[in-house]
């Protein structure tokens, strides 16, 4: 807590008291952190403190201090949107004066991924002003589950029956705290991606990857269910079968903020195994895969495309493959982890050559190898200036990212540079068959 992004405020009784808390807390934090404790992480701040507006501005800007002691100065008219943590050590009798200090800490922050703040009550205010509090959670009961809330929204009869306002029914209700819970866990992977780190970029990828098969950005996907309305997005949940369990994939990335430690004993590793779902060997779960595309390709126009014709893939198609492979267990990541244990090779290809693989035996090659390959056909396809050719280096550097060639994918990778035309105008016109070669020698051995 003294060293967090996340900051703490402490309401206290009296400035003596408050002295005793800070006191307190320096000495509990020394005996947990010793020398690398800085005192300057907690701070009274009190009509008694010297230097006041001071060390609000350091509160309010500075990385220190992080936790904040007041009693009455700082229970309105402070912005710190960074408070994540109130701690109540002292009664209030006025609802009025109860929700100013809650409202200390309902400010938004996306600079740290703040999605909820969390209120500590030793005194039991809480009891004491519920019935008269305006400020009612929008998540009534904290331990109900995403699979519950999804399953009540499912249920037709959710809508039937009356919600908590007028006009509004329980589905409205349930999907209110559908989409908090929802908020409260993607954004803050989404904040979690942003750091350069290994974990970072592994959260990147998979939400990236849930973008193109959900089709909106997860950390707005709660904004999304709400702007559908009850039964819609009880459909989209529907459609999207396999959420809970990529929610759940997303938890495990993100780490113990979701997967609190409940034991102090030291580890010890007792086994390591891993399955694929029924399938305890990884070559049983690619043959399983094998079979599954050999026999929804008849039934799948997108996967008969993959398949047969992988350079007129549309992104759209790539989406529904991508859908249908999840909802019965074949995600990318599972199926390279299967090669990887099956080959003790780490081989990162497309889904696009999985499928080929499973159903031609085609080689399963690197992506970056087929990009490669296939820039030098790009490259016979004329004479290019120095100039023309570190720009098309840049379109393989972007290329390594994305399976389906399109207009969409250019206009978004080089949006700084005019997107297509300003591309198509480096390449001195020649942007159409340079699309057209590098689609086609993504996959020759393609009909």
């Amino acid at each position: 807590m003294p060293f967090s992004a996340e900051k703490a405020l402490i309401f206290c009784a009296t400035d003596a008291h408050a002295d005793m808390v800070k006191r307190l807390l320096d000495e509990a934090f020394r005996a947990v952190y010793q020398d690398d404790y800085n005192e300057a992480a907690v701070r009274k701040i009190t009509g008694a403190s010297d230097k006041v507006e001071q060390l609000i501005r350091r509160y309010k800007n500075d990385a220190l201090p992080s936790i904040a002691i007041t009693v009455d100065l700082l229970t309105t008219g402070i912005d710190v949107p960074a408070i994540c943590h109130l701690v109540f050590m002292r009664r209030v009798k006025s609802r009025i004066l109860y929700e100013q200090m809650i409202g200390r800490a309902t400010r938004r922050c996306d600079d740290i991924g703040k999605t909820v703040f969390r209120i500590y009550d030793p005194v039991d205010l809480y009891a004491a002003l519920d019935p008269v509090n305006t400020m009612q959670p929008l998540v009534k009961d904290p331990n109900v589950t995403l699979a519950q809330l999804v399953d009540e929204l499912r249920n037709p009869a959710s809508l039937a029956l009356p919600g908590s306002q007028p006009e509004r029914s329980h589905a409205h209700d349930v999907l209110d705290q559908l989409g908090q819970k929802l908020m409260r866990v993607l954004r803050t992977a989404r904040h979690q991606a942003e750091q350069p780190t290994e974990k970072g970029a592994k959260l990147k990828a998979r939400l990236d990857a849930l973008e193109q098969q959900w089709g909106v950005p997860p950390e707005k996907l709660h904004q999304h269910l709400h702007s559908l309305g009850p039964q819609p997005a009880a459909e989209f949940l529907g459609q999207h079968a396999g959420l809970l369990n990529q929610l759940t994939e997303v938890r495990v990335l993100m780490g113990s903020a979701f997967g609190p430690i409940l034991s102090s004993h030291a580890d010890e590793l007792v086994a390591r195994e891993q399955s694929w779902g029924a399938y305890a060997k990884p070559e049983d779960y690619l043959d399983s895969f094998s079979r599954f595309v050999r026999e929804q390709v008849n039934q799948s126009v997108a996967l008969a495309v993959v398949v047969n014709r992988p350079k007129d893939l549309t992104r759209e198609q790539l989406r529904e493959v991508r859908l249908l492979l999840d909802a019965n267990g074949y995600s990318e990541a599972q199926l390279k982890s299967a090669w990887r244990h099956r080959s003790q090779v780490e081989i990162a290809a497309s889904i696009v050559g999985y499928i080929r693989q499973a159903a031609l035996g085609e080689a399963l090659l690197p992506f970056e190898q087929r990009v490669a390959q296939a820039m030098q056909r790009v490259y016979g396809l004329r004479t290019w200036t120095p100039v023309q050719r570190r720009w098309l280096e840049r379109l393989a550097k972007q290329l390594t990212h994305e399976v389906v060639i399109d207009a969409a994918f250019v206009n978004r990778a080089f949006a700084e540079q005019g997107g297509q035309r300003g591309l198509d105008r480096q390449l001195g016109g020649a942007l159409t068959p340079v699309l057209a070669t590098l689609a086609e020698a993504l996959w020759q051995n393609a009909a």
